[in-house]
């Protein structure tokens, strides 16, 4: 019972760092329907922003950890967030009257540019958090003990599930209570309808855009801090798994997004700690092809109406 509760942590830890990744794939989708591959790439990006932003603020001397963490969330978010926006005008805006495969391709594109700038300029090796940091937000709670086994809740933890929840609760009241969110909805229902009643259409997917980067960025900030090591690679599979996580929950819905992301981190976790951890990605992926066997929109979505 211990060690089951002890990778349910894990699990729902994990997924909610997946939830985060998943909610930009699903927002975009469910405007423009189309996937953006680089989103993964966009995460790993923040992540790089965040130990970029630790080492600048070690060499002036701010070795503060809460202003610190307070200093490098707030640089991390807003130069990601201008990655997320210089996607879109490059990679999607010039295509976007165009045939269906051609801004899949062309994420695709962005996505390896993205990953070679990166090793390009970062470097191959791994990067970890300056030492003067530490572990920030090191310590757990001991919630149980028994013959010899501890299940432990750690304030990183802790810290990850309320951002994401907190975050889950502020962009759901957006898109639901705001006049953002309205014109999200109705570009997601027909833009050039929106476009007639006043609505910018443009400016209305570059803000989508920016604010999937934001969380991608959030998202990449929390790993850091989780693991204290980033590589250039680490968007890929994060990225595969967030869009597994878009798609299981239902592409286009957000509560079906962060619950997909939630599924897969304690498929991974549970897979890994009675199974073999070799195979926790093959268990991901084959529940998906299950789920979309017996309910193809997802385990929240909608069937698309065809528009005549």
């Amino acid at each position: 019972m211990e060690y089951f509760l002890q990778q349910l942590i894990n699990g729902l830890t994990l997924g909610s760092i997946y939830g985060l990744i998943a909610i930009g794939y699903t927002m975009v989708y469910g405007i423009i329907g189309m996937i953006n591959f680089a989103h993964g790439d966009v995460y790993m990006i923040g992540a790089f922003h965040t130990i970029i932003t630790f080492l600048i603020l070690g060499w002036l001397g701010i070795t503060w950890v809460p202003l610190a963490l307070a200093v490098v969330l707030i640089i991390s978010v807003v130069l990601t967030a201008m990655y997320g926006w210089t996607v879109e005008r490059i990679a999607y805006r010039p295509l976007r009257g165009s045939f269906r495969l051609a801004p899949l391709i062309s994420a695709i594109g962005m996505s390896i540019l993205l990953q070679n700038y990166v090793q390009l300029l970062q470097g191959a090796r791994n990067k970890a958090v300056p030492r003067e940091y530490g572990d920030p937000l090191q310590g757990s709670f001991e919630l149980l003990h028994n013959d010899g086994f501890s299940v432990t809740l750690g304030y990183k933890q802790i810290v990850i599930v309320l951002v994401t929840v907190l975050l889950m609760l502020i962009f759901t009241f957006i898109i639901t209570r705001t006049a953002l969110g309205r014109a999200q909805r109705a570009c997601e229902q027909d833009m050039k309808m929106a476009s007639l009643l006043g609505i910018n259409v443009n400016r209305t997917i570059s803000i989508t855009f920016v604010i999937g980067a934001s969380l991608a960025a959030v998202a990449g900030f929390m790993v850091t801090l989780y693991y204290g090591i980033v590589d250039f690679f680490i968007g890929f599979l994060a990225g595969v798994k967030a869009f597994t996580a878009a798609v299981l929950g239902g592409i286009g819905s957000l509560p079906g997004a962060m619950l997909g992301g939630i599924a897969i981190g304690l498929i991974e976790a549970f897979w890994s700690g009675y199974f073999s951890v070799e195979y926790k990605d093959v268990a991901t992926f084959a529940i998906l092809v299950l789920v979309l066997i017996f309910r193809p929109t997802g385990l929240l979505g909608k069937p698309d109406v065809e528009k005549v």
